[in-house]
C-alpha cells in the first residue's frame, strides 16, 4: 500500500486539477430577453390563437416552459420595464414607478450587475422608456449600450423602421471570443399606432380575431385587432431571425431565452389598467439542459422575478442595497411542475399618460390569485381613462369624449367615441371610461373581461375581504408609501414627455 501512495497522491491531485479547470471553462449562460410592446395574453399561436403566427415564440416555448399566468408589474411601459430590470414593485422605485419620469441609478438593474461579472451587454430598440434616465444620472439607458444604427429600407406604415435582427447580428459581431453575452430585445410593436387595415390586406380574416368581453364585437373592432396582430408577427419574425442565428453560432443550446411583454393591449380597458388585458401578458423561457422542454404551467408569475432569475441562471450575485424583491423562478424552471408556493401576485399603477388636471394619476393596487383579481382603486373620484374634455391648441375648451388620454389613439377609441349615443356601443365605452368604485373584486376563471365586479356581493364577502387583507398586508411589508399616507409623493415626480392641459375637476 505505501508502494501505491504516491501514484494515489498524484492521480487525486490530477483529478483535482481537471475539475477545476472543467469549471473554469464551463460557458455560463447567454441571456436573450425579447419583450414586446403592448401584447396582452393570450395572442400568440402557441396559447391557441389561430389568428396570429408566432413560430418563434413557439418554438421556446416548445423548447422549455410556456406560463399561462404571467403578469407585469404594471400595465404601463416604463414603470413595469423598470421593475423588470430591478426586480422590484413599481411602488418601490420612486421616480421610476410612474410614467415618463427617471430613473435612479441607486436601483440596480440586471444588465449592469451582469456585465460587471464578465458579461457582454446590449440593447436593441426600445429599453427603458419613456422617460429621461440622462437626468436621474445615469450615463446610459437602464437596459444597456444601444445597438439600433440598422434600418429597414421600407416597412409598412406604423411599423418602426429599425432592423433589430440586424442589430443583434452586429452586436453579435463585436463580442469578444467566448464571452458570454446578454441581450435586450426590444420591439417597439405592437403599439400604436399601425397602419389602419394592415391585417386585411395580409389576408387574415375578421372570424379569426379573438375579440375581448369589454369590446363591441363589429367589423371595425375585428379589424383595428387583425392589425394589432400583424404588429406581433412582426415582432416575431425578427425574435425567429435572432434564434436562428444563435443556432448557426452553435450558441442557442447555451442561452436563457425570455420571450414576453411589458404590459397589455393598447386598446379601451386593457393597457393602464389593472384588469386581466391589462396586466395579463404572454411569457416563454427556454434553456436546453436547465429547463424541461415542452412544459406548460399555471402557477402565477410576475415579471419582477425575472431578474433574480436572470441573476441565478448566470451565477451573478446582488448584495447590495436596496435588493431585489422577486423571487427567482429557476426553481420552477427546472422543476416543470406548478409551484403551490407561488399563489398571488401583485401589479399597481399610478400616471400613466398626461390625462387629468394637475398632470394627476390614477393611483391603483391589484393582487391576482389563480381564480380572483381585487383592485383597489386610490382616488376613485377621478376619471380612470383620462379626464374627457382638455384644451386645445387654441385655448378652447374640447368636446366632451375628446381626451381620455390613458388610452392609446386608433381606431378602437375613435369609433367607441363616434358610437357612444349608440346604447349598444355606448356601454363599451362607459366600461372604459366611467369612473369605478374603490374596490372591485372579479372571478376571472368566469370573468376574464373583468365585466361582473363582486366586490358588493354577500357570497364574495369573504374572499373580497381575505384578498383586501393579503393585499394590504403584502404593500405594507414593501412599504408602499400609500400604505404610510404618503402616496402623494407619486404625483410629485416630474413627467419628461409633454403635459396636456385640462379644467378643474368639479
Amino acid at each position: 500500500m505505501k508502494r501505491w501512495m504516491p501514484f494515489l497522491l498524484v492521480m487525486a491531485l490530477l483529478g483535482a486539477l481537471c475539475a477545476a479547470s472543467l469549471g473554469q471553462t464551463r460557458k455560463r449562460p447567454n441571456i436573450l430577453l425579447a419583450i414586446s410592446d403592448d401584447q396582452s395574453y393570450p395572442y400568440t399561436s402557441a396559447y391557441g390563437h389561430k389568428g396570429v403566427r408566432t413560430p418563434a415564440f413557439d418554438q421556446v416555448a416548445k423548447r422549455g416552459m410556456l406560463f399561462n399566468n404571467a403578469f407585469v408589474a404594471s400595465p404601463g411601459c416604463s414603470p413595469s420595464r423598470a421593475a423588470l430590470l430591478t426586480g422590484r414593485h413599481t411602488w418601490q422605485l420612486e421616480h421610476a414607478g410612474t410614467h415618463a419620469s427617471s430613473f435612479s441609478p441607486k436601483y440596480a438593474v440586471y444588465p449592469d450587475l451582469l456585465e460587471r461579472d464578465g458579461y457582454f451587454v446590449g440593447y436593441t430598440g426600445k429599453g427603458w422608456g419613456p422617460g429621461d434616465w440622462k437626468v436621474g444620472g445615469r450615463t446610459r439607458n437602464p437596459a444597456g449600450p444601444e445597438y439600433s444604427q440598422h434600418k429597414q429600407k421600407s416597412v409598412r406604415p406604423g411599423t418602426n423602421p429599425i432592423d433589430y435582427a440586424a442589430n443583434f447580428q452586429a452586436f453579435l459581431a463585436g463580442r469578444p471570443k467566448d464571452q458570454p453575452f446578454c441581450f435586450w430585445y426590444g420591439g417597439h410593436e405592437p403599439h400604436r399606432a399601425f397602419a389602419q387595415g394592415t391585417g386585411l390586406k395580409a389576408g387574415k380574416k375578421l372570424e379569426d380575431v379573438l375579440v375581448p368581453p369589454f369590446l363591441p364585437d363589429t367589423p371595425e373592432i375585428r379589424s383595428d385587432l387583425l392589425d394589432y396582430l400583424v404588429e406581433i408577427e412582426w415582432f416575431d419574425q425578427h425574435l425567429g431571425r435572432m434564434l436562428k442565428m444563435l443556432e448557426e453560432a452553435g450558441e442557442l443550446d447555451n442561452t436563457l431565452v425570455v420571450v414576453t411583454s411589458d404590459n397589455g393591449m393598447s386598446f379601451p380597458r386593457a393597457k393602464a389598467n389593472l384588469y386581466e388585458y391589462g396586466i395579463h401578458v404572454p411569457l416563454a423561457i427556454s434553456w436546453p439542459g436547465n429547463v424541461p422542454a415542452g412544459r406548460v404551467v399555471d402557477t402565477p408569475v410576475s415579471l419582477v422575478d425575472l431578474a433574480p432569475t436572470i441573476l441565478e441562471a448566470s451565477g451573478v450575485k446582488h448584495s447590495g442595497a436596496p435588493p431585489m424583491v422577486g423571487r427567482s423562478l429557476m426553481g420552477l424552471l427546472k422543476s416543470g411542475t406548478d409551484d403551490a408556493s407561488r399563489q398571488m401576485i401583485f401589479s399597481a399603477r399610478e400616471r400613466h399618460s398626461s390625462a387629468r388636471h394637475d398632470n394627476l394619476g390614477y393611483p391603483s393596487r391589484v393582487v391576482r390569485t389563480r381564480e380572483y383579481l381585487y383592485i383597489r382603486n386610490l382616488k376613485p373620484e377621478r376619471w380612470p381613462a383620462g379626464d374627457p374634455r382638455k384644451y386645445e391648441e387654441s385655448g378652447e375648451l374640447g368636446p366632451m369624449h375628446g381626451a381620455y388620454h390613458d388610452i392609446d389613439e386608433g381606431p378602437t377609441l375613435s369609433f367607441l367615441v363616434a358610437n357612444h349615443n349608440d346604447p349598444k356601443i355606448g356601454r363599451f365605452l362607459h366600461l372604459a371610461v366611467d369612473k369605478r368604485p374603490a374596490e372591485e373584486l372579479y372571478n376571472i376563471r368566469q370573468d376574464r373581461g373583468c365585466l361582473n365586479n363582486l366586490a358588493q356581493s354577500a357570497q364574495h364577502a369573504d374572499v373580497k375581504k381575505q384578498m383586501a387583507a393579503a393585499l394590504e398586508r403584502y404593500l405594507t411589508d414593501t412599504q408602499d408609501p400609500h400604505m404610510a399616507k404618503r402616496g402623494e409623493v407619486f404625483e410629485t415626480y416630474p413627467r419628461y414627455s409633454p403635459i396636456r392641459k385640462f379644467p378643474p375637476s368639479p
